[in-house]
């Protein structure tokens, strides 16, 4: 297979930039160049990325993409099924093509529409972050992430093999599976928990009352198991018609279970109450505490007292040992929580390094599990 030395990005945002930065990161010469429809006014994250030297240039011409010995395409599902097809009659029959799109089934299939499939892999690195953009990007995003790739029948053996190696240089966990397979799995524990945590949501909103105490109440908990909510409502309506069938199956499934539920509820079934929630926490249990289609958060919770000067205090001795704090709060409402103020990082060995440092200085601490 040919040598792997110029790489365009289509679409250039928190995945994309940090696949470049990991990229750069392992190779100084390699040609790293994205493209940007706007043209004339290149857009701020591509700008600061090439100011950085991620990137070795910006483009405003598909043209460009004759150059690429591998492709990745970045943008929204439906937004990268077009450029698909737009790069069909440019790139040249070596390069590689995939995307990071958490929906796979459309996209394989326009491949093979387009006979593209033997130089296309679906990708899917199941990661992320409730900040977007370049500008919130790391070489850090990937590591220990679990990252789909979807090889379809027609994709070439080295193809596949060099993605894999890629995706291990990066840190990550390739996992290769069959792109039917992939939508269905990513609807039920990724797709489908959206849907929910927003309708969830929505139903507090509309059934509050004149002075908010539903939304008031709400801080703690409830907004953390609903923290996925606020998520791209963009890019979630392009999941959910991408990947409607799968997503259906498993919604249709889940109401279901809410049906028993409420019949359990109408029959005061003590038992059935008791048996859902065990068994829904022994399989919770069970699950790798790792990162996964649903991010993780490197967070943790502690007691302290309540004087002044109490959260400084703890702020001054991460600050003072180059720990650096993504998010900081008060706990409100703590029904499911322990420890009163929670501290959220960037990464887990700045986690470690925190949970180290407080308990040395006696701060007792809490995980969630």
């Amino acid at each position: 297979m040919k040598e792997i030395k110029s790489i365009g990005f289509i679409g250039f945002g928190l995945i994309g930039g940090s696949i470049a930065r990991l990229l750069r990161a392992q190779d100084a010469t390699l040609d790293l160049f994205a493209y940007d429809y706007h043209k004339n006014t290149p857009a701020p994250g591509l700008l600061l990325a090439q100011s950085e030297g991620v990137l070795s240039r910006i483009t405003g011409e598909l043209s460009s993409f004759s150059e690429a010995d591998l492709v990745f395409l970045c943008a929204p599902v439906s937004k990268n099924i077009e450029y698909l097809s737009a790069l069909k009659g440019i790139i040249h029959k070596d390069c590689i093509l995939t995307d990071v799109g958490s929906v796979k089934g459309d996209i394989t299939k326009a491949a093979e529409q387009l006979g593209l499939s033997p130089q296309f892999i679906g990708g899917h690195p199941m990661a992320g972050s409730e900040q977007t953009g370049y500008a919130n990007s790391s070489t850090m995003l990937l590591e220990n992430a679990y990252y789909i790739l979807t090889p379809s029948k027609d994709t070439k053996d080295p193809v596949t093999e060099y993605m894999v190696r890629l995706v291990e240089g990066f840190h990550a966990i390739p996992v290769v599976l069959d792109a039917k397979k992939h939508d269905v799995l990513t609807a039920a524990v990724s797709h489908l928990p959206h849907i929910i945590a927003a309708q969830l949501v929505n139903l507090v909103r509309t059934s509050d009352d004149e002075k908010e105490q539903m939304r008031m109440l709400a801080a703690g908990g409830f907004k953390d198991i609903t923290r996925i909510a606020s998520s791209s409502p963009a890019m979630w309506q392009s999941i959910c018609l991408s990947n409607a069938g799968s997503i259906k199956e498993m919604l249709d499934r889940y109401i279901a279970s809410l049906l028993e539920v409420s019949d359990a509820f109408s029959q005061g079934d003590a038992k059935y109450f008791y048996r859902i929630f065990e068994q829904a926490g022994t399989y919770r249990a069970s699950i790798p505490n790792a990162r996964g289609m649903l991010n993780r958060f490197f967070e943790i919770f502690i007691d302290i007292s309540d004087e002044a000067g109490a959260i400084a205090t703890i702020a001054t001795l991460l600050g003072a040992n180059g720990i650096s704090i993504k998010n900081i709060g008060i706990i409100h409402n703590r029904e499911f929580e322990q420890g009163v103020l929670r501290i959220e990082f960037y990464e887990e060995d700045t986690l470690l390094r925190a949970k180290r440092l407080l308990a040395a200085h006696n701060y007792t601490l809490y995980e969630r599990g």
